[in-house]
């Protein structure tokens, strides 16, 4: 029986300070233009970050003029449906509380006051670190001789220094503090997820059986750089004591890959829940800053996402992953776009004897247009969906006069920040399971994609699809 997904999280960190040390390393005089900060209210108030969390659908954000950054919703909140917008001093207290080595040093009140705070929320102040503190706290003057004298990394909350990330090795370069960073990074916006969707759905840590974690980070030493460790990390933290787990890695595409097998470890008995999780990648903050500022705009890059996937046995109920029509680039595709829509979206819809039309959404590459446009790139999302729609037009389903029509019925708005992993199609699965239990839609088609030849092994980038289908409830009929 095709296995099925019983719930979604999806959150964001709102992360200004972390935002300005990635733009310092990239271009230190822009570090002086703070005005072009948000607020962490207007981050709240931003129509696709209230998609994200689930207060309202990505399909409502046509309706909500642009620019957004200028037309902020009214009686919004950090939490939504499906998680939350975490505030960048309680993400500090958070990397603190998932820091297995002390490498994460915070001022000893600050540490304090944000513990207090963490225990107020539903989601993590089951943490061990929050409900059981053991960590000590730091002087101010002990955190800047660390900065100064060790190579700390700096970090600040609201233009202050609050703290700092100690390096892992005085001669591994890939134990630098700022290196130690990224990886706390990914795991303490994971562990969030991962907390957020045992709140959602109910299900308890001891009944994980496995973990896959599908970022973009890869964390090693010198001699094993993209080692892996993370989905062990993240099920440690979590108190997922009786699942094992891995890494997987298939840059975009990575989210993907993860629900694929791990819809196939269910179907096939290995493991009955399996969960697949992915945090943030702060190399990512504050990419297109300079562009932003010439454009007069806010620095729209200051947000981690990050979001879990709970797979399960068919329970008659939850929506459905059709195993059995999984498309794929393979590398005889090559790089010509209708070649690879025709493997992505045409051959797996052939072989289930389903049209283009048959789809009543695709989602894939779903990044906020309002992030990437003023770079040049266009709505990403929307190129896709045309190269489907012109699909549909060659397969004689419709006519090309209809292409907008269709695009307009089938497609998803991007919504989710410019985070690599982050807006790959699985940002819609969330509202695509809640619309199917509805009885809204019947199936979804989901697509990631990936850029192979960012890594210099190959001119090769990489796509998979799968859909996501109403359960029909029979579970003697189900193959």
């Amino acid at each position: 029986m095709y296995p099925v997904i019983k719930g979604a999280s999806y959150d964001l960190i709102h992360t200004p300070g972390l935002m300005m040390q990635q733009i310092q390393g990239r271009n230190p005089e822009l570090c002086t233009l703070t005005e072009h900060l948000r607020t962490f209210a207007s981050a709240v108030g931003y129509p696709p970050h209230q998609a994200f969390i689930g207060n309202i659908l990505p399909e409502d954000l046509p309706t909500v003029s642009r620019p957004w950054y200028k037309n902020l919703l009214s009686d919004t909140t950090r939490q939504g449906q499906r998680g939350e917008i975490v505030p960048e001093d309680e993400f500090l207290g958070l990397m603190k509380v998932v820091d297995e080595f002390e490498l994460v040093c915070l001022e000893d009140s600050f540490q304090k006051a944000i513990l207090e705070r963490l225990r107020t929320n539903s989601a993590v102040r089951a943490l061990k670190g929050v409900c059981e503190p053991s960590a000590k706290g730091y002087s101010l003057w002990e955190i800047q001789e660390m900065i100064q004298k060790e190579d700390a990394l700096p970090l600040s909350c609201a233009g202050m220094t609050k703290g700092c990330v100690r390096r892992g090795s005085t001669t591994d370069p890939e134990h630098s503090a700022s290196r130690v960073a990224e990886n706390i990074i990914t795991k303490a916006s994971a562990v969030i997820a991962l907390q957020t969707l045992f709140l959602k759905t109910g299900l308890e840590p001891s009944d994980v059986d496995y973990v896959i974690e599908a970022s973009e980070e890869a964390c090693g030493d010198l001699r094993q750089k993209g080692g892996g460790g993370f989905a062990k990390s993240i099920a440690e933290a979590c108190s997922c004591l009786k699942a094992s787990g891995a890494d997987i890695r298939a840059f975009c595409a990575a989210p993907v890959h993860a629900l694929m097998q791990g819809a196939a470890l269910v179907q096939s008995g290995i493991f009955k829940n399996v969960v697949v999780v992915a945090g943030g990648c702060s190399a990512k903050l504050g990419l297109n800053a300079s562009v932003h500022i010439e454009q007069k705009m806010p620095l729209l890059e200051d947000m981690l996402g990050a979001f879990a996937f709970y797979i399960s046995e068919n329970d008659g109920i939850n929506p459905i992953i059709r195993t059995d029509l999984i498309g794929r680039m393979n590398v005889g595709c090559g790089d010509s776009p209708p070649v690879v829509y025709r493997a992505l979206v045409a051959d797996p819809l052939a072989k289930g004897g389903y049209k283009i039309t048959d789809i009543d959404r695709y989602a894939g590459e779903l990044v906020n247009p309002e992030l990437i446009e003023p770079i040049g790139c266009g709505d990403v999302a929307k190129m896709n969906y045309k190269m489907i729609a012109s699909l549909g037009v060659l397969q004689g389903e419709f006519e090309r006069t209809q292409i907008e029509a269709q695009i307009k019925r089938f497609g998803v708005p991007g919504f989710a920040p410019n985070q690599g992993h982050i807006p790959s199609g699985v940002t819609y699965i969330g509202p695509a399971c809640e619309l199917i239990l509805q009885e809204k839609i019947s199936q979804v088609m989901i697509i990631g994609k990936g850029s192979l030849f960012l890594g210099k092994l190959t001119h090769l980038y990489d796509a998979v699809s799968l859909i996501i289908q109403k359960n029909p409830g029979d579970l003697f009929s189900l193959s």
